[in-house]
């Protein structure tokens, strides 16, 4: 990846990233768009107890929606929904206890979920990981990957019957700006033919998120998706995984709740779901998904390659045994479901 190229995103990065950028952006937003209520409505947010993932479940439990956390540490998730219940007076709002970078426990996380619940309006893809050294997880897949593209696969694919059977679904994946410096590589999904950079894996597979939202939304018409990037965001994950950046940065990162802005606006919004599905946002407004000149343009057959990968590791996952998916007789939480281990 030329430094010419690097540079040129760092600056743009600059200008529209920024918490300048965004409320340079936000002068041309309408207010009214997100004065709606949504009660009835129920929304998945995975990575939901901190972060834009926090700051969305607060803003959709707070307009009446049933919110489905989706979260790997029990205990920050129980104490990121009481602080929901408590500021937004809404007590639908339910934890799931799911490692995203389990890739048959998010599949069977998923089969349950479609018999315990009747419908799902909006799914939030918003959890991710960002690793500096090479882990596997327990089916052998590298973790950035298992987490950010093979969990947001499995979950999304699982629960598309359960979505097209609800009223104005949608699916909305957070990605990052980092995905315009990658091209798709079809050929090496897991990132293992070249010295292990964890921010470049990180921004690979952000590309393939973006790639994925666009055949997603050709092949499931009546679900509107999207994509979007929320900028440089002051989230403890940014701050654990690039302590340099934050640092560097400082203040001129956004707060989580613009950071978290698009998402709340693309899943709320009738606005949102008149625009065309399977684009890329950024503030509110669609944005190109490849630099200008840019060489990060992929071929139909690495496509085709890329999406007939996953839909095998997808089924390399199910096959494995089924762990029991019931909800615990005592749990202390009646809105607390616990997926075992899978031994």
């Amino acid at each position: 990846m030329s430094v010419y190229r690097n540079t040129i995103w760092f600056l743009n990065g600059i200008h529209h990233y920024t918490r300048k950028g965004y409320e340079a952006a936000s002068k041309d937003f309408q207010p009214q768009q997100l004065d709606v209520s949504v009660v009835g409505r129920s929304f998945m947010v995975t990575g939901a107890n901190s972060g834009i993932g926090r700051a969305t479940a607060m803003a959709i439990a707070k307009r009446g929606g049933t919110v489905h956390m989706v979260c790997r540490n029990k205990q920050k998730a129980e104490d990121a929904r009481l602080d929901i219940v408590n500021e937004s007076g809404n007590t639908e709002v339910h934890i799931h206890v799911v490692d995203m970078s389990e890739t048959h426990k998010v599949w069977a996380f998923a089969e349950a979920f479609k018999k315990q619940y009747l419908s799902l309006n909006v799914l939030i893809n918003n959890a991710g990981c960002m690793m500096h050294k090479r882990e596997a997880n327990a089916e052998g897949l590298e973790k950035n990957f298992a987490t950010n593209t093979m969990g947001v696969y499995i979950l999304t694919q699982s629960l598309i019957p359960l979505l097209q059977k609800s009223r104005d679904p949608r699916v909305i994946t957070v990605s990052s700006g980092g995905m315009l410096v990658q091209k798709l590589r079809a050929d090496d999904l897991q990132s293992e033919r070249e010295y292990f950079d964890g921010v470049m894996v990180y921004s690979q597979n952000k590309r393939q998120q973006v790639v994925l939202t666009q055949q997603w939304a050709k092949a499931n018409p009546a679900i509107h998706f999207s994509v979007m990037h929320p900028g440089w965001v002051d989230t403890p994950a940014v701050s654990t995984s690039l302590p340099q950046f934050h640092q560097m940065m400082g203040q001129r990162l956004r707060n989580v709740e613009q950071g978290a802005d698009t998402v709340i606006w693309l899943a709320l919004s009738r606005a949102a779901a008149r625009t065309c599905s399977g684009l890329l946002f950024q503030d509110r407004k669609p944005i190109a998904a490849h630099l200008p000149l840019a060489w990060t343009h992929s071929s139909p057959d690495d496509i085709q390659s890329f999406m007939t990968q996953l839909e095998t590791l997808a089924r390399a996952a199910q096959s494995q045994p089924d762990p029991e998916l019931q909800l615990p007789d005592s749990s202390p939480n009646p809105s607390t479901i616990t997926l075992p281990q899978v031994v």
